[in-house]
């Protein structure tokens, strides 16, 4: 059976090469359920100051990362934490996973290969290619009728705790195995560390 980590990054900007997240979260999903005593979560200390309209989309300022460790000290704990698991993150082919890689580059370490799974792909699969609407996890959450989290959105562990749910949900919707055999996967990188 299949491993997964879902995972969010909260992040200072749209540019992997320039910009830095700030905090991640991620729970492990086995056997298509959460296991919630299971997390990973990190603030990140970036390279620059976080601007007010990121802490102001997010609710991460300046303040919550100072004495944070590094985005590559933390990338390099994550990678440890994720072992050989498949990561699984919404619009993570396009976003998340180049973060991932970019960082990870920094580390001054090898790299090593992750698979991944983006979860639009899996909303797709559910709700097909529509347009208009998209498949932004907010319209996930609606269209599969979630609860809101506990928690903030924009905040790595709230978006973590829909994205779950919203997994675990589309799965059951879709009859997929544990596996989650037919989502497609693309590569991604992580320090290698023993």
């Amino acid at each position: 059976m299949s491993s997964f980590v879902i995972y969010d990054l909260e992040t200072t900007g749209l540019y992997p090469d320039s910009d830095d997240f700030i905090q991640i979260a991620a729970v492990r999903y086995h056997d298509g359920r959460v296991i919630a005593e299971d997390e990973f979560f990190s603030f990140a200390r970036p390279r620059r100051r976080i601007s007010s309209f990121i802490e102001s989309y997010t609710g991460i300022g300046n303040h919550h990362v100072v004495g944070a460790p590094s985005p590559e000290e933390v990338m390099c704990a994550f990678s440890a934490w994720v072992g050989d698991s498949t990561l699984i993150a919404h619009n993570g082919l396009r976003f998340d996973s180049k973060f991932l890689a970019a960082t990870s580059d920094r580390c001054g370490r090898a790299t090593r290969e992750v698979s991944c799974i983006d979860s639009i792909h899996i909303s797709k699969m559910l709700f097909g290619k529509t347009r208009g609407t998209g498949h932004s996890l907010d319209v996930v959450k609606a269209r599969l009728g979630l609860a809101e989290s506990t928690l903030r959105r924009h905040d790595a562990r709230g978006d973590v705790d829909i994205l779950a749910r919203a997994v675990a949900a589309m799965q059951q919707k879709l009859q997929l195995d544990t596996s989650l055999t037919g989502v497609p996967r693309h590569p991604s990188k992580l320090p290698w560390v023993k």
